[in-house]
């Protein structure tokens, strides 16, 4: 009897040592809804050892309250739930305590400081929640199919830096959570269906890139425009009308891309334009902007693509646009202008001047076309003194705009 007792326990001690071999290699291993068991003399701090999921019944992706990951974990959970479709099986690795495994989520010890999801094709929402991940800098979300708007929890993403949100479904007007989210830098929401205004504050905000192309955002844009701080702004592709703000450039803006194409913009180029010391880029193709063009955009000694296209722009070419030393490419097709001077007749970078009115010319506009053209009544200012002399042309340009603010407040 003695030995039977003596073998029966030396079993029950292997029973005992296997279930704590289980624990140590995955906490949250579950055996049915959960069972204690008592160790005698200590052996596992004395205690008993907890042994299952719960009321989770052994579920896998259950986590200790008190882990490190916790509020991750049940973050990313809720988002996952609000995913509906996952076609190239991404959200198949959230699985588990450790977020740092999933796909696309990046980790700084135990902290997550970005997520990088572009081209997932995911489709679903974007959850509050992920305003709990504290450590988060950069937020890549572009090409999936993300709908409805972004929540306003967002502000408190103290950490977050970047924000790309582009070609996706997200609708709504302007998100302006966005503009309170302390420390972003890079914000990206082209290529979605917002709507509406944009706010004044946006080119308050000190980011350095704002692409809005490709939605459906309308009205004026902001006077304030000029006082981003931001090095690319892309307005592209959407229903903006009104003029181009008459402050622009007059605050010494390091911007170094400015895309205005196809929109309903009317009026003239600003003269501030050749204030713009250090951009590259400058595309207002494809509005119903008017006038002779500025002689201060000779002014543009880095300019590497300026595209005029598809307006109505009248009288000649200036001559000192076409000297400029960085110039690659001037687009100024489909306008009415009337003629080009030797300079730009040198030119030996891309120049397209087709559908104009200059005689001579090949791929021209009809004659009856051009002699009933008046330039839309539209007389734009002209700085009068030649050569220009860009580095005084920023006193007379403020003084003026600050008679045109007095009389227009």
């Amino acid at each position: 009897m003695a030995k039977r007792k003596k073998g029966s326990d030396f079993k029950l001690l292997c029973f005992l040592l296997f279930l704590i071999g289980l624990i140590q290699t995955d906490a949250s291993f579950g055996v049915g809804g959960g069972i204690g068991v008592g160790i005698g003399g200590g052996v596992v701090g004395g205690g008993g050892v907890w042994v299952g999921g719960g009321a989770n019944g052994g579920n896998r992706n259950t986590v200790p309250t008190t882990a490190p990951n916790s509020v991750a974990y049940n973050a990313l959970q809720a988002w996952k739930t609000a995913i509906t479709e996952d076609p190239s099986g991404v959200l198949k690795t959230w699985v588990g305590s450790d977020v740092c495994s999933y796909k696309g989520v990046f980790c700084s010890g135990q902290s997550i400081t970005a997520i990088d999801l572009n081209h997932a094709n995911l489709k679903g929402i974007i959850v509050k929640d992920l305003a709990y991940l504290s450590d988060l800098n950069i937020l890549h979300l572009n090409s999936n199919r993300f709908y409805g708007q972004v929540p306003e929890s967002f502000k408190d993403l103290e950490s977050l830096q970047e924000l790309d949100l582009s070609n996706n479904r997200l609708s709504g007007p302007f998100p302006l959570v966005t503009i309170y989210i302390p420390n972003l830098v890079y914000l990206d929401l082209r290529f979605n269906s917002f709507t509406g205004f944009v706010p004044e504050a946006l080119f308050n905000k000190r980011l350095d890139a704002i692409f809005l192309n490709n939605n459906q955002f309308e009205g004026e844009i902001p006077r304030n425009l000029g006082d981003s701080p931001a090095s690319v702004i892309n307005l592209a592709n959407n229903k903006f009308s009104g003029e181009i703000p008459t402050s622009f450039g007059l605050t010494g803006s390091r911007v170094r891309e400015i895309l205005l194409l196809n929109n309903q913009l009317t009026g003239c180029i600003p003269e501030s334009v050749g204030m713009f010391s250090e951009i590259e880029v400058f595309d207002v193709s494809y509005n119903s902007l008017m006038g002779h063009v500025p002689d201060t955009i000779s002014c543009l000694s880095e300019i590497e693509i300026l595209n005029l296209a598809h307006n109505r722009f009248s009288g000649e070419v200036p001559e000192l646009v076409c000297s400029l030393r960085s110039l690659i490419n001037l687009t100024v097709s489909f306008n009415f202008f009337s003629g080009i001077s030797s300079e730009c007749s040198r030119v030996s970078f891309g120049f397209d001047f087709a559908g104009n009115c200059i005689p001579g010319r090949n791929s021209q506009r009809p004659e009856p076309v051009c002699s009933g053209y008046s330039g839309g009544g539209m007389s734009c200012y002209r700085t009068p003194v030649q050569p220009l002399a860009c580095a005084g042309i920023s006193v007379g340009l403020k003084e003026k705009f600050s008679r045109y603010t007095s009389s227009h407040p």
